[in-house]
């Protein structure tokens, strides 16, 4: 019983390794109004954390915010664009009710998105009925 549990433990352990291994990177964001392209003036501010596995190319984030001038109509990663640019939508986070604050989740990017990611490239922007081109952005750093 002593053998099979520790033949047991290795196994579990060896399996378990490859997933220790994954390469995560942790990208951050502080969001407000004057990073928008044009600056809108807004008091809402927020910050973003995205954690990107390169392995499996998969991201979860997390989004909090505070003080739009209405609810969120939608929240994006953008990509494509340095600071001062804008981009294309790569990523929904959330739309409607679903892009209440906190927003949490999780998909897919592809080769092309996760080099723009990694070449800073990459930015969260959350959007509003009064803003409808972005309230809140903020570029992805790690």
């Amino acid at each position: 019983m002593r053998k099979t549990a520790l033949v047991l433990g290795l196994l579990a352990a060896v399996a378990a390794w490859p997933m220790a291994q994954a390469a995560v990177t942790s990208y951050k964001a502080g969001l407000g109004g004057a990073a928008e392209v044009p600056p809108v003036t807004s008091a809402g501010i927020g910050t973003a954390q995205v954690n990107v596995d390169a392995a499996t190319k998969m991201a979860t984030w997390r989004i909090d915010y505070s003080g739009l001038s209405g609810p969120a109509a939608a929240a994006h990663i953008h990509c494509g664009a340095a600071p001062g640019a804008n981009g294309g939508v790569a990523v929904t986070l959330g739309a409607g009710p679903t892009a209440a604050s906190p927003i949490q989740g999780s998909g897919a990017m592809t080769d092309a998105q996760l080099a723009d990611l990694t070449s800073g490239k990459c930015y969260v922007n959350i959007h509003t009925e009064k803003n409808k081109g972005g309230e809140l952005r903020g570029q992805l750093v790690p």
